[in-house]
């Protein structure tokens, strides 16, 4: 044998580990995706022992290559290979206990439960979105960043995709978006191997799907079949090379690859192998049948030879931070602040205040304010809408613009691609930038995937949704707002911010921008509001939830002090309409608390004490007005209490129109507030 036969024989059986460890995991757990990964062993083993700067000894060396699993169904593709490459995986707890309680390697692969996980996948479309967040992320880093002859941020984003990925419309629109931009740093393989789960994929898919990538201004190779190891390899280069545009690599696969019975058929595209077909395949690749999660010495320590490589990437790279740092100190000292995820010290010092003032003002308007305040002090703060800047006005001033090869601007431009902004900005914001994105409160809906998705990463993203009820006004039912507000605030990890005037929407970008482990939704009106005293909001009314902002009036008792009959509670545009059904519920001799309410998930998590103080057990006549579905407030008022909001769709109107006719005013919250202490009354029979 000669010395190349013995390299080839090594690389084989490198696969075939990859192989057998996924069919046995997945085999054991009854449960799981076999076909995919035992297809891609060469193209993982290609990545991360041959083509991949990666680290597994030091897994968060941020200017590694990143590696997305977008087909995060093949999980077991990502875990064998991170097992045997190095990684902090273990067999025996982790990979023999696939798809268990309490093992790290989940059904799909889960942001960094096992270092190397760069993104949770599994939705399809997802990784390949977030992809072209870390992709641009590196794009703009590089351009605030690097100097001649300091390439601090310089990395390529690998991206393996499936057919699903390829289908589903989120991937099609961040793939426009990533031609478009020329993110050449971005390589994803299309792996074409003609399965779905009903069957073969000419049931639904005819299309060219590489010219379908060539018209979005991608590099594309179509390998067929010929995807031996080095064919992979010289693949990768070639497209590595392509340095104006991102890289698609179509192979052509065949599912569950070795299996004698179930090779190519969608048989072994969702379900376990069986016993019987584990025992065929491991004997057509040459491998002991009864041997179960068997890895090779000779295979282990090859690959394990990724561990040396990467000390020594990173010991290189550290000598030119080192470097980098006499030469460019304060640029060094700001990009060691990002890697490490921190705010600029002292950037929240000064929050901006509004004076009390009825003039109305849109939060949205407030927002606008704000968001240039915060530009100033936190640079790392990037983002743009889906075509609606002037209308979310989320543009920075002066911050320029990204654009194809000039990528060091601060607004980006995401067209209308809401579900594709929503995984960008996550990919954004994990790729040590702070990431939002815009657009009105009704298209939430077609980027709640990458909403969901940022909360179960605990993912800090900023979501910004403006014309947040029927008060838009004259675009009519269409576009206005009724249930989102409740299906945001029912993901768990999410906060779902409704201020009810300037002073809580600057209190609202301070607290999204601080907040390092979840997403936030900041929830902004198109009409007006008045702006309350700030003295009267509490700093930390955001973390709280809600507080009392303004308190009921009983003759002879000290403010405070004695319980109110009523208390109205309310969010954003609805506040001051409480505070002025108040007023005349206190010229009726109503003492009437008004609680404002910007955060119900927060309050949600405070302790009792907090709770009663705020809502005070003894006062069962309650109120909630907010002009969105009641779902969710029935906890807050109680059975004896009720809630003024939207059981219809709206209609196509004025903004004052609509809200009296629907009921928003103060006259009708007053009528609500008395008939409920009444009901109140007479269910405690008092007189």
């Amino acid at each position: 044998m000669t010395a190349t036969d013995s390299a080839t024989a090594l690389d084989e059986l490198c696969v075939d580990t990859i192989r057998t460890l996924s069919m046995d995991a997945v085999q054991k757990a009854s449960s799981g995706h076999p076909g995919t990964p035992m297809a891609l062993a060469p193209v993982a083993y290609v990545l991360f022992t041959r083509v991949m700067r990666h680290a597994p000894g030091d897994p968060g060396w941020p200017n590694r290559d990143r590696f997305v699993l977008s087909a995060g169904h093949a999980s077991m593709l990502l875990y064998s290979t991170l097992f045997l490459t190095g990684y902090d995986v273990s067999l025996e707890e982790d990979i023999e206990r696939f798809r268990q309680l309490g093992s790290r390697a989940a059904g799909h692969p889960e942001y960094w439960h096992i270092p190397g996980i760069e993104v949770t996948t599994g939705p399809l479309g997802q990784g390949l979105s977030h992809a072209v967040g870390f992709a641009l992320a590196e794009r703009m880093l590089a351009a605030r960043f690097n100097r001649p002859g300091y390439d601090v941020m310089d990395h390529h984003t690998f991206v393996i995709a499936s057919d699903g990925d390829i289908e589903e419309g989120i991937s099609s629109e961040a793939s426009s978006l990533a031609g478009h931009l020329g993110l050449g740093r971005l390589i994803a393989f299309y792996d074409k191997n003609h399965i779905s789960i009903e069957g073969d994929t000419a049931l639904a898919l005819s299309e060219d799907t590489a010219l379908r990538y060539e018209a979005y201004g991608w590099h594309v190779q179509d390998l067929e079949e010929q995807i031996g190891l080095d064919d992979l390899e010289r693949a990768l280069r070639t497209a590595i090379e392509a340095e104006d545009r991102p890289s698609l690599i179509v192979i052509r696969t065949h599912i569950a690859r070795g299996s004698p019975n179930k090779q190519d058929t969608a048989g072994a595209h969702g379900s376990p192998l069986g016993e019987e077909e584990v025992r065929l395949t491991k004997e057509a690749y040459g491998w002991d049948p009864d041997k179960h999660f068997y890895v090779p010495d000779e295979a282990l320590s090859h690959c394990r030879r990724s561990i040396e490589r990467g000390d020594e990437l990173v010991a290189e790279w550290k000598q030119l931070m080192d470097r980098y740092a006499e030469a460019h100190p304060e640029l060094a000292e700001d990009f060691e602040r990002l890697v490490r995820r921190e705010l600029p010290q002292g950037w929240d010092a000064e929050v901006p205040r509004f004076h009390a003032s009825g003039t109305m003002t849109a939060t949205r308007k407030s927002s606008q304010t704000v968001l240039q305040w915060a530009a100033a002090r936190v640079p790392e703060l990037v983002g743009g809408s889906a075509d609606l800047a002037p209308s979310t006005l989320t543009h920075i001033e002066d911050g320029g613009d990204v654009e194809a090869g000039a990528y060091e601007g601060r607004n980006l431009h995401f067209g209308i691609r809401e579900h594709a902004m929503g995984a960008i900005v996550n990919g954004l914001t994990l790729h040590y930038l702070r990431g939002y994105g815009a657009t009105f409160l009704i298209f939430n809906d077609y980027m709640r995937g990458s909403v969901r998705l940022a909360a179960l990463m605990g993912c800090p993203s900023i979501f910004v949704y403006t014309h947040d009820s029927i008060g838009l006004g004259e675009d009519g039912p269409t576009h206005q707002p009724i249930e989102q507000l409740a299906g945001l605030r029912a993901v768990p990890g999410l906060s779902v911010v409704r201020p009810a005037g300037a002073n809580e929407t600057a209190l609202a970008w301070r607290y999204a921008i601080a907040t390092a482990d979840r997403p936030t939704a900041l929830v902004l009106s198109r009409q007006g509001v008045p702006t309350w005293n700030p003295a009267a909001i509490p700093d930390d009314a955001i973390e709280r939830g809600a507080y009392v902002l303004r308190d009921s009036f009983r003759e002879g008792s000290p403010a405070g002090e004695s319980t109110p009959d009523l208390i109205l509670i309310s969010t954003g545009t609805e506040v001051h309409i409480c505070n002025q059904a108040a007023d005349l519920l206190e010229a009726g001799g109503i003492a009437t608390r008004v609680v404002s309410m910007p955060c119900m998930e927060h309050f949600a998590d405070q302790d009792k004490a907090y709770q009663d103080l705020v809502l005070p057990p003894a006062c069962r006549a309650r109120v909630s007005v907010e002009a969105a579905a009641t779902f969710g407030w029935h906890r807050w008022v109680g059975d004896d209490g009720d809630t003024v909001g939207m059981e219809t769709f709206g209609a196509s109107a004025p903004a004052g129109a609509l809200y009296k006719h629907f009921g928003f005013t103060a006259e009708r919250v007053a009528e609500s507030g008395r008939a409920v202490v009444e009901r109140v009354k007479s269910n405690r029979g008092d007189k």
